[in-house]
């Protein structure tokens, strides 16, 4: 049994994803209980991940609203990347701005519900794709700030889906999906937007990605769900079931789904 404050699972790609949830001062590899009775319990106290402070209330992933109403990472262009403001001299953290947004970035095609377009950091892939629970993603278009990458995906995703439909993906309810043909497809059919940024940043900044190699995805699953019922530490604060498996941030559990990443900052008591 383990109390202790939770983030996001950490991934690591391998045969099949490996899952550590940190809780607390440990950490807890999350494969080896697949299979296994496990029982969750909100204690119901939530510390802000940035302040550490208690709030009787979590806003953007685990913060208070003091911090997500001061800090860069809770600001709306990291939802809409395309209105980033940081060469207008107006973010709140210009070093955080600095660290995390004038970095290079990439666009890809993942398969997760169906054929979506997003985008990343590009340290931080393959995280992004496991976190979203894709099974196939590729690498199209590397470029060198966020405002780019958030202004070449609003290109895309005229054409294209941008969301992930989080129950298909926890039925593995998959279409397949031929995502290089994909790719060239979007690249055709965008081509004067693609153009019209290569000459507002420069043909080098903005760069298509042609000959990545597709990534596939295996998570540790023993049964997907026929009907998802998703659990709410807010409403339930105790979840419990055999663990069916793991994909994106979801325990798959034989009584319903649980979203980690949602109750950040959550402590929770962890018997397995």
């Amino acid at each position: 049994m383990t109390t202790g404050n939770i983030v996001k699972m950490f991934t690591e790609l391998g045969d099949v994803v490996q899952y550590t949830l940190p809780i607390g001062q440990k950490k807890i590899a999350m494969n080896p209980l697949i299979g296994k009775p496990i029982s969750l319990t909100y204690t119901g106290i939530i510390n802000c991940v940035n302040c550490g402070k208690k709030t009787n209330k979590s806003y953007s992933q685990g913060h208070c609203f003091k911090c997500m109403k001061t800090l860069a990472s809770c600001d709306m262009c990291i939802m809409k990347p395309e209105t980033c403001h940081y060469e207008q001299g107006t973010c709140r953290e210009p070093d955080w701005g600095l660290a995390h947004c004038m970095k290079p970035h990439f666009v890809y095609l993942a398969n997760s519900s169906g054929l979506k377009v997003g985008i990343t950091r590009e340290t931080q892939i393959p995280t992004r794709w496991m976190d979203q629970g894709a099974v196939e993603a590729l690498p199209i278009a590397k470029v060198q700030t966020r405002l780019q990458v958030g202004l070449m995906e609003v290109a895309f995703k005229d054409h294209i889906n941008d969301k992930t439909n989080w129950r298909k993906m926890l039925q593995n309810d998959l279409v397949e999906v031929d995502i290089q043909a994909k790719r060239d497809e979007l690249f055709e059919v965008c081509k004067k937007e693609i153009t019209d940024l290569q000459d507002k940043f420069g043909e080098s900044n903005i760069t298509l990605v042609e000959d990545a190699a597709l990534v596939k995805i295996q998570y540790p699953v023993l049964e997907y769900p026929e009907k998802v019922k998703s659990f709410n530490f807010d409403k339930t604060p105790e979840v419990s079931g055999l663990l069916k498996g793991i994909k994106g941030q979801y325990l798959i559990l034989d009584s319903g789904v649980l979203n980690l990443r949602k109750f950040t900052g959550y402590e929770l008591t962890i018997d397995a």
